[in-house]
C-alpha cells in the first residue's frame, strides 16, 4: 500500500503576478511504505518544493496529496495531524534549535503531540541515542555543540515524533565527509529499526547510490523518473543532460567497458565494484583489453 500518493500535483509561486513560476508541474507518483527514496534533481528542479507538500507546508495549486490514503487538504482544519505523520528535516536544521537544553529541544515535538511525560522521556532518550548523543549531555545547551552535533539533535527532534514518513532535505549539506557518513549511517539505522518511509533529498549521487533503494528524479519541475536506483543510474546520458552525474564508480566502470574490459558497467556502489573485480580475478578472466 502506498503511504504517499501525489495525484497531478502542481505548484505555482506568485500565481497571477509578473513573477509567476511553475515550480512543480503535474507530478504523479506513489511511494510504498518502508521505501528509502533518494530525491534528486538539478538546482531549481522543484525537489525541495515537492517535499514541502508532504507535510502540508505548501498546499498544491492543483492536484491532491494523499497520506495513507487520506486527502491531506480535504479538511484544512485537520491538516495538523499530517505533520505528525510526515516529519520534515530542513536543510541546515540546526537553525531550528531554540530551547535551553538538548532534552527540551528534542522533547518539543512529542510534547505537542499530547503524549505523557513518561512517553516523551522514552522517545527523547531513544531518539538521541539513535543519533549518537550521550545521555550525559542532554541537559547541555544545544548551542554548546559543534555544527554536526547540532544537526544530529535537530534530526533527533523529528525522529522523536516517530513519523511514518521522514523527509530530509540535504541533511548533510556543509558537513565534512566523516560527519556526512555518520549522519547518513544513523538515518539508515533508523530506517532499519523503524521500517519508516524515508525520503532523502541530496545532490550527492554517491549518497543516493549507497543508501537509497529507489530514486525520484525531478527535472524542470516535472517528475522525470521514479524507479530502482540501479535502473535510474543506468540512464547515464539522460542524467548528465540534466546537469547531474551518476556515481563516480559508475563512470569508471562505463569507461572500462567501453575500452573492452570484461566488466558490467551498471555498477554504482564501491563494494559492488570491488566484488565484481574479485569475481573476475577468481575466474581468471583476462583483465587486459
Amino acid at each position: 500500500m502506498s503511504v504517499i500518493k501525489l495525484d497531478h500535483v502542481s505548484y505555482v509561486y506568485s500565481k497571477g503576478t509578473p513573477f509567476e513560476k511553475v515550480a512543480v508541474n503535474d507530478v504523479n507518483v506513489e511511494i510504498e511504505k518502508g521505501e528509502f527514496v533518494g530525491v534528486i534533481g538539478h538546482t531549481g528542479s522543484g525537489k525541495s518544493t515537492l517535499v514541502q507538500h508532504l507535510n502540508a507546508l505548501l498546499q498544491p495549486t492543483s492536484g491532491k496529496v494523499y497520506i495513507d490514503g487520506e486527502d491531506m487538504w480535504d479538511d484544512p482544519k485537520q491538516v495538523r495531524k499530517f505533520r505528525f505523520k510526515v516529519g520534515l528535516v530542513f536543510q541546515y536544521p540546526e537553525y531550528q534549535l531554540f530551547e535551553e537544553t538538548i532534552y527540551k529541544d528534542v522533547a518539543f515535538g512529542p510534547t505537542n503531540m499530547g503524549l505523557s511525560e513518561q512517553e516523551v522521556d522514552e522517545r527523547v532518550r531513544h531518539a538521541t541515542a539513535m543519533v549518537g548523543i550521550d545521555p550525559a549531555d542532554l541537559e547541555k545547551s544545544p548551542f554548546e555543540l559543534s555544527g554536526g552535533q547540532k544537526r544530529r539533535v535537530a534530526i533527533a527532534g523529528v525522529m522523536a515524533m516517530r513519523p511514518e514518513v521522514l523527509v530530509l532535505d540535504e541533511p548533510t549539506a556543509g558537513l565534512d565527509p566523516m560527519g556526512r557518513e555518520l549522519i547518513l549511517g544513523q538515518i539508515r539505522e533508523y530506517h532499519r529499526e523503524t521500517g519508516s518511509t524515508i525520503l532523502l533529498v541530496s545532490h550527492s549521487m554517491e549518497d543516493i547510490a549507497n543508501y537509497a533503494g529507489k530514486a525520484l528524479v525531478m527535472n524542470d519541475g516535472s517528475l522525470y523518473m521514479y524507479d530502482d536506483v540501479e535502473k535510474v543510474f543506468s540512464h547515464q546520458k539522460e542524467i548528465a543532460e540534466m546537469g547531474l552525474s551518476v556515481p563516480q564508480v559508475a563512470r569508471i566502470f562505463t569507461r572500462l567497458a567501453e575500452k573492452g574490459y570484461p566488466v558490467n558497467p551498471n555498477v554504482f556502489r564501491v563494494e559492488d565494484a570491488v566484488a565484481q573485480i574479485r569475481e573476475l580475478i577468481r575466474k581468471g578472466e583476462n583483465l587486459h583489453a
